[in-house]
């Protein structure tokens, strides 16, 4: 199929969105594809961020769990978290999956090329060994990276990359930032044992997100001991070496700080480090207050990776944080090249990245122009409790038409047995002109397992009669779902 070309397509970036469109291309159409990956297969996702948190989330639920089952009359002996054994098992795991994705590519009949890859022209990209190689389409799927914010002594501060390099935990940690990235490990660094203190600018965290359900995601990391500052930010960072006369580290021993080898990590793992510069972090907030941590996590935001790849000198329009600009069907103003996944800085999920790369394919190769819905996609956040949600939130609802609001918030019975405190919420948002439901949010352990489940429902725009006729599973936390019978409120 290649004809004038080396390849029918050529793939930069070894993620889950480039690597399924180059095996599915590949060994269910029969193109010659290459792929090109720099760093390690699996992307973001699979090496440093959905997989190895989510393995985090597991090792940090388990601390309450000795004395959970203590009220059921288990008698557990709680014991301390050994970051060197868990970090070397999840080292092993991310080997394995990066594995797995060579071996889907040498068996679909990729050709690998384990290094850098900028653009020349529309149909030809050199590698970073000099030579070149000419494809009839490339497809850009590259992905983000997390960004510091423009302070001095930022690069003192570590992003979410560097967290599964770490060598050890720290005693306490500030996290910058509200997002979802920022509240999930400050959840798992909670977990964990770590004292955790979170500034965010906005006014609640998790913006974007329902009001009521992001209330009460805030409302329980203050409950589990996380020091949550919201209307606050940092102004001010420094080696607290350079402030003796001011507050004292809070660990109690200097050795839990970040030591030589972490640093050594740190700075392989963080552009722009500064040799030698370890130890407590002294910090001041927007509010005056100052204060000093052992490490300190900037989850301010992420960037498309696009930087000196050759786009805009090929005719590839970028936007203003990078992002590459793309139609329907991914398809750039250079008609040959395209781009799916964060690159393109759309919805930045890793599901939505392989359906974008499943579309691409379907249309180039298909020969079925197909566009990319990234209409009511479900979306989990791994907090504790998780958030699980799906289609509008209230308040974007009522902007749009009147809605019936259901909602119900409990303790849920197993930690209620055990004498715990937390609540669950389970809401729907309901037009009030066609009783279709609008969006579904939970927030309870296991949300996100459960908002798959109510993603099909609200995806296929069933109705709230359509929910109550379903009988509820008892007894769950989801079977409020199905049994709201009288709206809360109407918006």
């Amino acid at each position: 199929m290649a004809d004038a070309f080396d390849y029918d397509l050529f793939v930069i970036g070894g993620g889950s969105g480039g690597v399924r469109a180059a095996r599915v291309a590949a060994g269910e159409y029969g193109a010659k594809v290459a792929l090109a990956e720099d760093n390690r297969y699996g992307g973001t996702c699979v090496i440093r961020g959905c997989v190895p948190k989510k393995l985090m989330v597991f090792a940090s639920e388990y601390a309450h769990v000795p004395e959970e089952a203590a009220a059921y009359g288990w008698d557990l002996k709680a014991g301390p978290f050994d970051w060197h054994k868990f970090k070397s098992k999840l080292s092993d795991e991310l080997d394995r999956l990066e594995g797995v994705y060579k071996k889907l590519l040498d068996g679909s009949g990729v050709d690998r090329f384990d290094q850098r890859a900028v653009l020349k022209d529309a149909h030809t990209v050199e590698l970073a060994d000099g030579s070149t190689k000419t494809a009839k389409h490339i497809l850009v799927a590259t992905g983000g990276h997390p960004v510091r914010p423009d302070i001095p002594n930022a690069d003192l501060g570590i992003v979410s990359d560097d967290i599964f390099h770490l060598d050890r935990l720290p005693k306490s940690i500030l996290i910058i930032g509200g997002g979802y990235i920022a509240c999930e490990f400050a959840c798992i660094f909670n977990g964990l044992g770590v004292e955790v203190t979170q500034y965010y600018r906005g006014a609640q965290i998790l913006r974007g997100f329902d009001d009521e359900a992001r209330g009460l995601v805030a409302e329980s990391m203050r409950d589990n001991g996380i020091d949550l500052h919201v209307g606050s930010n940092i102004v001010e960072m420094s080696l607290a070496s350079d402030h003796e006369d001011g507050p004292q580290p809070t660990a109690s021993d200097a050795s839990m700080g970040a030591s030589a080898q972490q640093a050594e990590v740190l700075r392989k793992q963080s552009a722009g480090a500064k040799a030698g510069q370890t130890g407590p972090i002294w910090v001041k907030s927007t509010n005056g207050g100052e204060k000093v941590f052992d490490m300190v996590l900037f989850a301010t935001g992420r960037d498309p990776s696009t930087k000196d790849m050759g786009l805009e000198e090929v005719g590839v329009k970028l936007g203003r944080r990078g992002e590459i600009v793309v139609d329907k069907y991914s398809q750039t103003d250079v008609p040959s090249i395209y781009a799916i996944g964060d690159v393109t800085d759309r919805v930045n999920l890793t599901p939505v990245a392989i359906r974008e790369g499943m579309a691409f394919v379907e249309t180039v190769f298909g020969g079925n122009k197909t566009p990319v819905d990234h209409e009511l996609i479900p979306s989990a956040i791994f907090t504790q409790p998780e958030m699980g949600t799906v289609g509008m939130s209230e308040e974007d609802a009522r902007d749009a038409e009147p809605v019936d609001i259901y909602c119900t918030s409990f303790k849920p019975m197993q930690t209620a047995f055990a004498g715990k405190s937390n609540r669950v919420l389970m809401k729907l948002v309901v037009s009030k002109k066609t009783r279709v439901v609008l969006g579904c949010h939970i927030v309870a352990p296991n949300a996100g397992e459960l908002i798959q489940m109510a993603g099909i429902a609200v995806k296929n725009k069933l109705t709230k009669e359509q929910f109550d006729a379903t009988c509820a599973v008892h007894p769950t936390m989801s079977e409020e779902l199905v049994t709201m019978r009288n709206p809360l409120r109407t918006a």
